[in-house]
C-alpha cells in the first residue's frame, strides 16, 4: 500500500467529515497520508486528479458517482499514471463498482478494499463524437451508446433519482422506449467496410452488468482487450417479444441453468445482435443523444469507439 493516498471527492455526494471518518475506520492502526482534492460542477474530477498525481499519490480514490469515477479514470489513463485507482461508490448507478464487486453503501468497506487489495488491470473504452464545436473525446469504464439507455437518462426526473436512487430509471423506461425509434445506421467494425443496418438502440460495453443485477452483455470482461456490442432493432410487439426472450432467456436464465462458462458466447436473435469489437465507427441517419457511463453528451450523428487495453490499475 502506498503511504500517500489522494481522495478525489464530489462534495455533492458526501461531506468530507464523513469520508474522513470512513478513512480512519478503514485504516485502523495503519498510518495513511491522505490528501484531499474536491471536484467542481464544471469539472467532475480531471483537474482534481491531475493535482492528486502532482502531489505524488500512489493511490487515487474516486469518491462519488459514475461521473466522478469516469473523470478520474480518464485522467489516469491519458496521463499514463503509475497510481492505482480505488472507488468509494456514492452515486446512483455505481456501475463500475457493481461490476467489480466493490462494497456499496459502506464507504469504510470500500476504502478498506482499496487500501488492502491487490491491483488488477482493466481496459478503458473511448468514444469520439461529432459535436457542434468539433470532435469531443470521452472515456467510459462501463457502457456507452444511444437509444433506450440514453433516453432513460434524459427522461429521468432528478428529484426522483435523489429520493429513489437507481429505481428512478425504471419509472422513465416507458418514455425512453417511446422515444427510441428505429433509424438507419452504418457500422464499421474493426476497420472493416461499413454495413447498413436498422436499430433503435446501440450499446457498447467494457462491463456487462446494470443496476438490479441485470446482465445486459453476458460476455463482457473489463480485462479482455475487447468491447461487447449490442444492437437492438425491435419494432412492434413481436420484435420486442423476441428482444425480451433473447435478453432474459437466451443470454440469461438458459446460461444460468446450463452453467455456461467462459467459452460460451452471447446468442443473437432477429432483433438483438451481439458482437465483439476493438474499434467501431457509427454513422446515424438522424441525430441521437449519446451517453457514456450515464453522462449525456448531447445529440450526434457520428461516433468512433476504441478500446485502450490495460489502461488502468484498479484495486
Amino acid at each position: 500500500m502506498s503511504a500517500r493516498v489522494a481522495i478525489v471527492w464530489n462534495p455533492s455526494k458526501a461531506g468530507r467529515e464523513d469520508l474522513e471518518k470512513a478513512l480512519v475506520d478503514a485504516a485502523g492502526d495503519s498510518a495513511v497520508d491522505a490528501h484531499w482534492f474536491e471536484t467542481a460542477e464544471d469539472d467532475p474530477g480531471r483537474s482534481a486528479t491531475r493535482k492528486a498525481l502532482e502531489s505524488g499519490a500512489g493511490l487515487v480514490l474516486a469518491a462519488g458517482g459514475d461521473g466522478t469515477v469516469r473523470a478520474v479514470a480518464e485522467e489516469l489513463a491519458e496521463a499514463g499514471a503509475s497510481a492505482d485507482l480505488g472507488i468509494i461508490p456514492l452515486g446512483t448507478g455505481n456501475l463500475l463498482a457493481r461490476n467489480l464487486d466493490v462494497p456499496l453503501n459502506d464507504a469504510a468497506a470500500a476504502i478498506s478494499r482499496a487500501l488492502e487489495g491487490e491491483p488488477r488491470t482493466i481496459d478503458l473504452g473511448w468514444a469520439t463524437i461529432a459535436a457542434p464545436d468539433g470532435e469531443e473525446r470521452h472515456a467510459f469504464t462501463v457502457m456507452a451508446g444511444f437509444g433506450i439507455d440514453a433516453h432513460m437518462i434524459t427522461e429521468t426526473d432528478d428529484d426522483l433519482k435523489d429520493r429513489a436512487g437507481w429505481l428512478a430509471y425504471v419509472e422513465s423506461l416507458g418514455r425512453a422506449v417511446s422515444a427510441s425509434e428505429v433509424i438507419g445506421i452504418e457500422l464499421a467494425l474493426d476497420g472493416g467496410d461499413a454495413a447498413q443496418e436498422q436499430a433503435h438502440t446501440l450499446i457498447v460495453g467494457n462491463c456487462g452488468t446494470l443496476q438490479g443485477g441485470i446482465t445486459l452483455l453476458p460476455d463482457a470482461d473489463p480485462s479482455d482487450g475487447e468491447l461487447d456490442l449490442l444492437v437492438l432493432s425491435a419494432d412492434g410487439i413481436a420484435g420486442w417479444a423476441d428482444t425480451l426472450r433473447n435478453l432474459v432467456w437466451d443470454n440469461g436464465l438458459k446460461r444460468l441453468i446450463s452453467g455456461g462458462g467462459a467459452a460460451d458466447q452471447a446468442e443473437s436473435s432477429e432483433s438483438a445482435a451481439h458482437r465483439r469489437v476493438t474499434t467501431l465507427t457509427i454513422e446515424l441517419a438522424e441525430p441521437r443523444v449519446f451517453e457514456v457511463d450515464g453522462d449525456d453528451l448531447g445529440e450526434t450523428t457520428r461516433i468512433g469507439i476504441e478500446i485502450q487495453p490495460a489502461a488502468l490499475r484498479i484495486r
